[in-house]
This record gives structure tokens, sequence and C-alpha cells, in this order.
């Protein structure tokens, strides 16, 4: 049972959402059809809630209209992107409404909630208590102005309505006032034994961001959360006494994962829910760590006969052109546009974002390394390889597979470069590893590559035929595996690369094996993978995201945009979830000198430096180049990390990485030593 966190249908989904959720998502069901196992994809648009009236609100609709609109434009997004649910819902549907309300129902017969009085802020004008999100005010932290009743966009910070100075509402403008309401609340804290079991010592093989946020929760101590809001949309809360109250979304939207199994199977739906041999896994961003590790959880255990997570292998974020992803500020890369303005291209979308995945920290997506990617990668590894395979056959045998002759030393050496590649890819995949997986599929591609440059058969076919049908055997045997490993992550493209093999399928089982196609298998007629993307295009799209920019800018925006965009640089970037004294004393931190330091050729981001570290010469690429001039480092002492494994960068071996800070205004500034110390001087 794989499920995607619900989208907001209060807008599209763009690339942060993709790649924190629904590309790695729909990579890890794949790769389990593919297995042949049986698996079930749920998903659908979360559609009560504050946002959504916040949208109907600023655009003069109804709740309703917003959300029927999104739902059509999500939905029709993921399909033309490939994103293979087997079911995508909608939690305004009458199931969803049903079996939320029998999780309510059942939990309050049980005695589980606790019913609390508390005074809530209230808007005597509009006659309505108000959510977080309709309260704004001064951040006691950063002293922004528009910050909103539960975080400040600007600093970061986690609020509550009662921490803002002057706060005033939204709906109306008027100071609100404090009136006494009376909600359900589920008592956390009474499942803070059971979850610190579950989660810390049951599930300590939990993604590192995941299990430290978790347990910052519960080292900090759980407290009753409120499971209802006075709120006039929302499914209403099904007792008396409740009136003109509803479920809080964040009790609603995860029962919608169980709603939408019902509708896709009503018959056996149980057994993706309650059966203990099913496997649940929760793909989400790092923003609902919370909810699917803890409170969700809780609910279930609460019910008493659903099977509890697995695994929530959760992201971080992903900024855009170095800059945080704002949908109110239109800086984003909508996914509904980029199927328009790159039709066809889905798989280059997917591949730049799996390989930039923020797995474990916030990365970065850029328009540049789209097309270096694309063109590097895509183009000039993966698709030249397939075509001059393809095209070779095609020109010496009328494009049937010839036969496989004697092998000799080198043919030995590639076939067993590639053969383990099903175990490699296996053991990153199930390990929730999409990146690196990718990139085991790639390098197929460069053994590839490396064959058919040793091997020249365009020079041997004058001498030694023979010896080019062996060669030619091998390279579309490799053709043919790249196909599989590449099936989950790209599969527009592994489609038309089986339509050019002429075969319907290929089982997961096939990946590693050389006898994928046999001798006299006619193939059908090459074309390019993949195509060069000119530099007019990504200078259109980087172009677009100022104008659009530009354009919400001037249409009222509000206080809060106002103090945002009145800044030039980044706000401070807020504490990142706790480590442990462990994690920490893994990293080995040390000085070195500046020996040298010089620009890569071909990069406006990286420097070379030259390092003495106390035991000899070493290596570090950093990406400060539009920070400092190289000749201004030489001779400082930098603080580096020495354990970490070497990487290659711009065909250059980087031993390490160089500590910087960034300001906010996003400079970066190199961190050093008060006073000089001897290389290699540990910092602790």
């Amino acid at each position: 049972m794989v499920t995607a966190a619900l989208p907001y249908a209060n807008g599209g989904v763009h690339i942060g959402h993709l790649a924190g959720v629904y590309v790695p998502a729909d990579i890890y069901v794949r790769y389990l059809r593919l297995k042949g196992e049986e698996v079930l994809f749920v998903c659908g648009t979360d559609e009560h809630g504050v946002p959504v009236t916040m949208r109907a609100r600023k655009e003069g609709c109804t709740p309703q209209e917003i959300v029927d609109r999104y739902y059509k434009l999500i939905k029709k997004s993921f399909e033309d992107f490939g994103i293979s649910f087997d079911e995508f819902g909608r939690t305004t549907s009458e199931t969803q409404t049903k079996m939320a309300s029998h999780f309510f129902k059942e939990m309050y017969d049980k005695g589980v909630f606790e019913e609390i009085e508390s005074e809530q802020y209230y808007d005597e004008e509009a006659h309505t208590f108000l959510a977080d999100r309709y309260i704004t005010g001064e951040c006691p932290h950063c002293h922004n102005l528009g910050a909103y009743g539960d975080q400040c966009e600007k600093c970061g910070s986690t609020l509550s309505p009662d921490e803002l100075i002057n706060p005033h509402s939204t709906v109306s403008g008027s100071t609100p006032v404090k009136r006494k309401t009376k909600h359900w609340y589920l008592p956390l804290e009474k499942y803070q034994q059971w979850l610190e079991k579950w989660i810390l010592q049951d599930h300590k093989e939990w993604r590192s961001n995941v299990y430290g946020q978790c347990k910052s929760w519960l080292d900090m101590g759980l407290k009753p959360r409120a499971v209802s809001r006075d709120l006039d949309w929302g499914i209403p809360v099904p007792v008396k006494g409740a009136e003109g109250k509803v479920l809080y979304v964040w009790f609603d939207a995860p029962i919608g994962y169980i709603s939408n199994t019902i509708d896709h199977c009503p018959s056996d739906w149980k057994k993706w829910w309650k059966d203990p041999e099913t496997r649940l896994i929760h793909f989400i961003g790092k923003d609902n760590i919370v909810f699917h590790c803890i409170v969700f959880p809780t609910m279930l255990k609460a019910m008493g006969d659903y099977i509890l997570p697995d695994n929530v292998p959760a992201n971080e974020f992903l900024n855009l052109e170095d800059r945080k992803i704002s949908t109110s500020r239109n800086w984003a890369v909508w996914l509904h546009e980029y199927n328009a303005d790159f039709p066809g291209k889905q798989d280059v979308l997917r591949y730049v974002l799996t390989a930039n995945a923020p797995e474990t920290k916030d990365n970065n997506f850029t328009w540049k390394d789209f097309q270096a990617r694309n063109n590097n990668e895509l183009v000039a590894v993966y698709g030249n390889f397939v075509n001059r395979a393809l095209v070779l056959t095609q020109k010496y045998y009328q494009g049937v597979v010839p036969p496989l002759g004697s092998l000799t030393p080198a043919d030995e050496q590639t076939i067993n470069e590639f053969r383990d590649v099903k175990s490699r890819v296996e053991h990153l995949l199930d390990g929730f590893h999409f990146r690196d997986a990718q990139k085991e599929a790639m390098d197929l591609a460069r053994i590839g590559n490396k064959y058919l440059a040793e091997q020249e058969p365009w020079k041997v076919i004058k001498t030694d035929p023979e010896r080019v049908k062996t060669v030619m055997h091998l390279s579309l045997q490799l053709v043919a595996n790249l196909c599989i490993a590449f099936e989950p992550f790209l599969p527009f493209s592994s489609k038309r690369l089986r339509e050019m093999l002429q075969v319907d399928s290929f089982a997961w089982e096939d990946l590693g094996r050389t006898d994928l196609l046999h001798e006299g298998h006619q193939l059908g007629k090459p074309s390019l993978l993949f195509e060069k993307i000119d530099d007019s295009v990504v200078e259109a799209q980087i172009q677009k995201l100022k104008d659009m920019e530009k354009s919400n800018a001037s249409q009222q925006p509000t206080q809060q945009e106002q103090e945002s965009k009145s800044q030039d640089a980044a706000p401070v970037s807020p504490i990142q979830d706790p480590c442990t004294i462990d994690d920490f004393q893994k990293l080995d931190i040390r000085v070195a000198t500046v020996k040298a330091c010089e620009r890569v050729p071909k990069s406006n981001k990286l420097l070379k430096f030259t390092l003495d570290d106390g035991l000899g010469e070493r290596t570090i690429l950093s990406g400060i180049a539009k920070h400092y001039q190289p000749e201004a480092l030489v001779g400082k002492q930098v603080c580096f990390i020495a354990n970490l494994p070497p990487r290659k960068m711009a065909g250059i071996e980087s031993q390490g990485m160089i500590l910087s800070a960034i300001a906010p205004d996003g400079s970066l500034s190199v961190t050093s030593v008060e006073q000089p110390v001897k290389p290699g001087s540990k910092v602790e």
C-alpha cells in the first residue's frame, strides 16, 4: 500500500511537490510493479481546510468551485506527467465524508477524545471564529508585520495567534477578540510511550530527517491536539452539540487514503489497510512528518485494527534558482505549464528532479542545470549509446540482432561490469535512495559508450566483420538492460525504446542478463530518444519566472508580501531538525591552509582548492566562485570536512567539503579560525 501526500486543491502542483513526493513515489511503485509485486498506489486532492477558503475568498467564489477547478487541473497534470496512481480521489467525496465521520464517531464512542473549552480569536464584524491563517500580525522574533497566526514565512518560526503583536483579522481587517469555544482533542500524550517504542526503537531504519524530527517532538513531550474547528467548510463533526464545527483538516485528510482505497476496490479494501501482511509506505514532504508519523498512526492505533506505516521516506525541500519556491510570489515552475511548454519531455524533468532529489537536505533546481543534465547526460550519454548501437545494427545487419561469437577479455570485462546492476539498483531502490539508483542506471550507458569507443566497430568492420557481430550483439544486450533499468525513472523513454527494440515488455528479473535479444530478432527503426535543449529555451523559462513574479507584484500584494518583497535578501534559514551528538561526531572537521586556488574551466560556480591538510595535499572543489576571487583565498586557513567520500565534479575528484556561512543576502563566507593553527587541526 503506497500513498502520496494529498495536494491542496487551492492551486496547481509545482516542481517542489514533484521532487519531494510524487516522482519518488512513482519510481518506487513502478519498480514494485516491474518486480511483480501486488501494489496499490493512491492519492487525491485535499479539499477542506483554511487554504481552500482563503483562495475562494480571494477569488470571490465558493470553496466548492475552487476545489472542483483544481481537482481537474491537478489530476490532468499528474496524468500527463505519467504519475501512475491506481486511484486519485478527493476528500469531498461521499465515501470520505462517511469514513472520516466513522473514524471520529468510533474514537468518540471509545472515549479517546477530550473535550476542552478554550478562548480563541473571534471576528465580531464577520461573525466567525478565525483559523490561525486568518490572523496576521507582527512576528515576535523578526518583527515581520505580515506573519500568520501559525507561522512567520519570513523567519520560519512556528507561531500561535497569541504570540502575534497587534493581531488582526484578514477577513474584515478588524482587531479580533477572544471568545470561548469547545473542541475535541486527540490526547497524544497518552500514546507517548507507545510512540517512543514504535518509532525510536522499532524504526531506527527510517531516514535521519524523519527519525530526528519525530524524536524532537517526542523529546519535547506530546500535547493534546484539536480534531475539530469552528469553520463552515469541511466535514461536520458527527455528534450532538457540534453545530458549526467541522473536522480539522489534518484529521480528515489522511483518512482520504483509506477512502480512496475503498472507492478503488470496495469489496476488498480491508486487505490493504487491515491485513498484517500488507506493508504501508507514505511518501510525503518534511512538513508532513509529524502528521504521518505521530498523529495518523495514533489515530490508526486508537481504531485498533489498522496496520501502521512501515516507512515514511520524507524528502526535504527543493529551491528554485537558489531561492525558496513561493506560490504567493509566483516563484514556481508549475507542472501543467511545464507539460505545455515541453511536450514529450516528461522524462527530462523526471530525470533532473531525481538527480537533484532533496533526499537528505534541501536542494536546488535551476534551468541551466536542467539544460546541462539533458544535453550532457540524457543526450550525450544515454541517448548517444542507444542511437549508435541501433544505427550501426541497422547499417551493418539491416536491424537484425547478429550472432554472438567468441568472447574476448574486453567482452568479459564489460559483461562483468553490468552483470550485478540488478542487485545494486534493487538495493538502492529498496532503501529509497532514488538519486543513487538512477545514477547506477546511467552508469550502464557509460559502460556501453566506453565499450563501443574502445572496440571501434566502425573501423573493425573493414578488417574483422565477425568480431563486429559480437560487439554489436553485446551492445544491444546493454541497450535492452538500459530499457529495464530506466523503466521506473523514465517510463516514456523506456516505452519508446521498447518500441524500437520491438519488445512488448521486460521483467525486472531480466535486468543484468545478456540474452534479452536473441540472434535474428528484428529491431524497429531507430530514432533519437532525447534532443538537445537550446540556450534560448531555458532563457525563456528564466524570463518567464521573472515576468510572473513582476506581474504578481503589481496585483495589490498583501502586507506580508510587501514586507517580503522589500527584502532583496533571503531570510535567515530556520534551525534544522535536531541531530544527536553521535551524528555530529561522525564529521571529521579540520583546518587546512590554502596553497593554491583557481577557477574550474567551463564552470561559473566552482573553485578548485589545493590544500595543505597536515598530511599532504588535498583537492577540494567548492561552489563559491561568484563570491571570491581565487587569488584572495591563497594563504587563508579554512575549515573542511575531511571524511566525506570523494566525488567527481567537472571531471575533477573533490576530496571533501569546505565550510561556508550563508548570509541573509545569499552571499557566502568561508569558515576560518580566529588565529593561525597547524594544518590538520581538528575542529571540535
